[in-house]
């Protein structure tokens, strides 16, 4: 990436550091982080322990080969989430262009869900927008021709005070692929209301930039409605400062209803107890407002102990009265974590969200690898019924997500796993268990013909896997006791590893595409025995972290005697995953890929797992 994309954010904390108001933030009563744990960035989950029960969902598959409603037209760049709840429906909308950033056409798509884990197709609810030929941006050269807009924009919902939804995205132009179209430069705002009945009213703008000629707009302004209660809503919202400090990139620099006119991007905040504002931008910079988001300190500062580079953070209160950050930790956009704090200001841990970094599928302009640009539900934009944490993020600048975060956010385990999915109440069968659940290779609760549940995963996504795991109380000496059955013998992969709470790997058990069933034996396997397709088999695993001897047992016939491959302290976490490790990208894999993966957009055969039950006890 070129430094010029990015001068204005860091320039709102470079100053920090070599002036000493870095110094004095440590001691003032701004938000910052006192704990010990940093992320490893040499491992995609930065080893971090996992807060226990997130679910990572994917929502939407980006194919170019295969292009439908479903996969976003086949536009393989799609990024910048945003969320609401309401009508007890979830909304969210992300930007999509063709192929990579800044690069048009450009357009903004909905998505709907009533749980969180099954979503409407994406909806196009801005459309994309022609530029009039001819026309010049001040500073840049070039001549608009066949032209077309590129979409932008740090908040997607309000919801106002008599209940209205209402929809946002901004129109900018970028004359070319390293032209920033957030210059304030660009066409402006749009809004359009949606409706309890799941429709849309027109596309009105609500704000124009200074340099954009109105006569040319192709929507009318919003005060052209005739219904007085739209009109009301974007009044509301013009005149909420909290909403109006996240318009500040695209807007005009010298915009009056901007409170804080300088580049600090992509505000989240919330209110701490005593009722003032706590706001948290790109690099963690943070600061706070007295009199609800209508003046700020002039000179914010980077947030005291947070590592954070050019991603977004995401901060919000959460329904158990505690606060928590979620952001990627380190100057790469992984891992993804959070951290939580009792009253919005000291944050004391640091916990994993999701930890994977899928293939990049699709190469394309600025896209970057890993799990970013987080956004949850803004304060008044709704509260999901279940009161637990829900996000959404895009992966690789490509897929998008979505996550479930349990309140309260717990990360060591009561007691030991003793789950029989048949008799676990129905739909909290996975509430300990974390999951990674690609919608090729999704990670579910099923029944089978027979009646009987279990978990299963499935893979059909040649370039990536199903994972679920179960954290457990930390332990030496571990029996471990499954029942797992492969539907097929002669392709696909199901590893079963003992983890401790970084991530690191004890042992691996591994069904392979070859009907074997094996041990990781060092840098060789060891085969155990054959598995046949479609059997059951009850497989024990003793396990002692002190001598490192392991004992497999399979349906209490076989047993098997080897080495763990890899020394830990203790193993808290039982991982099942349908591939192998990944780790690319590293830290010194090139920012950009040019290249596409062969066959991207086809699925492979569909591999099955399913576990009946997992008990574990400490020997």
């Amino acid at each position: 990436m070129i430094l010029s994309k990015y001068k204005s954010g860091l320039a709102a904390f470079m100053f920090v550091a070599g002036t000493g108001i870095f110094n004095t933030l440590q001691a003032q009563d701004v938000v910052h982080y006192t704990g010990t744990t940093l992320s490893n960035i040499d491992y995609h989950h930065g080893q971090l322990s996992p807060a226990i029960g997130v679910h990572n969902i994917q929502i939407m598959r980006a194919n170019r080969e295969q292009p439908s409603q479903e996969n976003s037209y086949g536009w393989t760049y799609n990024h910048a989430t945003n969320m609401a709840y309401w009508n007890n429906t979830f909304f969210l909308h992300y930007l999509s262009d063709p192929v990579g950033e800044h690069i048009p056409p450009s357009q903004t798509l909905l998505m709907t869900s009533k749980d969180g884990y099954n979503w409407t197709k994406p909806d196009i609810i801005f459309p994309p927008y022609k530029v009039p030929d001819g026309y010049r941006k001040s500073g840049v050269e070039g001549v608009a021709k066949d032209l077309y807009a590129i979409m932008h924009q740090r908040m997607g919902f309000f919801v106002s005070k008599k209940d209205r939804l209402l929809a946002l995205a901004y129109y900018g132009i970028a004359m070319h692929a390293k032209d920033d179209p957030n210059d304030g430069k660009g066409i402006g705002r749009v809004v359009r209301e949606i409706y309890k009945d799941g429709t849309y009213g027109p596309i009105y703008f609500i704000r124009h930039n200074s340099t954009w000629d109105q006569k040319k707009s192709e929507y009318p302004m919003f005060t052209k409605s005739k219904d007085k209660g739209f009109v009301e809503a974007c009044r509301q919202l013009l005149a909420d400062p909290l909403m109006m400090q996240q318009w500040v990139e695209e807007a005009d620099r010298d915009d009056k209803l901007v409170p804080l006119k300088k580049q600090y991007k992509a505000l989240s905040y919330y209110h701490l107890p005593d009722g003032r504002v706590a706001g948290l931008w790109k690099h963690a910079v943070t600061a706070i407002s007295s009199d609800g988001g209508k003046t700020w300190p002039e000179n914010a500062g980077r947030a005291p102990g947070f590592v954070n580079s050019n991603a977004k953070i995401w901060g919000q209160r959460t329904s158990d009265g505690k606060y928590a950050t979620v952001y990627n930790p380190s100057e790469y956009r992984w891992p993804l974590a959070l951290s939580v704090s009792d009253d919005g200001l000291n944050y004391k841990n640091l916990l994993l969200v999701n930890g994977e970094i899928s293939p990049m599928r699709y190469g394309g302009n600025y896209k970057s690898y890993g799990p970013q640009y987080i956004r949850g539900i803004l304060e008044n934009n709704g509260t999901p019924p279940d009161n637990n944490m829900w996000l959404s993020y895009s992966m690789n600048k490509e897929d998008i997500w979505v996550a479930k975060v349990p309140v309260p956010v717990v990360d060591k385990a009561a007691q030991h796993a003793n789950d029989n999915f048949n008799s676990l109440p129905a739909n909290d069968e996975l509430k300990l268990w974390n999951v990674y659940s690609p919608l090729w290779a999704p990670v579910k609760v099923e029944k089978a013909a027979g009646g009987m549940k279990s978990l299963t995963l499935k893979d059909k996504d040649r370039y990536d896997y199903a994972k679920a795991e179960r954290i457990i109380p930390a332990t030496k000496k571990l029996v471990a006791e499954f029942d797992v059955t492969a539907a097929q013998n002669d392709f696909g992969v199901l590893d079963v590893e003992f983890q401790d709470s970084k991530g690191t790997p004890f042992a691996r058990l591994t069904l392979d595409s070859a009907g074997n069933l094996n041990f990781k034996a060092g840098a060789r396997y060891k085969g155990i025995m054959k598995y046949e397709a479609g059997k059951k088999y009850t497989i024990k695993a003793t396990l002692d972290t002190e001598t490192r001897m392991c004992t497999i047992n399979v349906n209490g016939e076989k047993s098997w005697n080897g080495i763990a491959f890899s020394p830990v302290a203790a193993i808290e976490r039982v991982v099942y995953r349908t591939g192998n490790v990944r780790r690319f990208p590293h830290i010194d894999t090139p920012a950009d890929q040019t290249y596409d993966l062969p066959n991207a957009g086809s699925p492979d055969r569909e591999a099955k797992y399913t576990i009946g039950q997992l008990k574990t006890s400490a020997l």
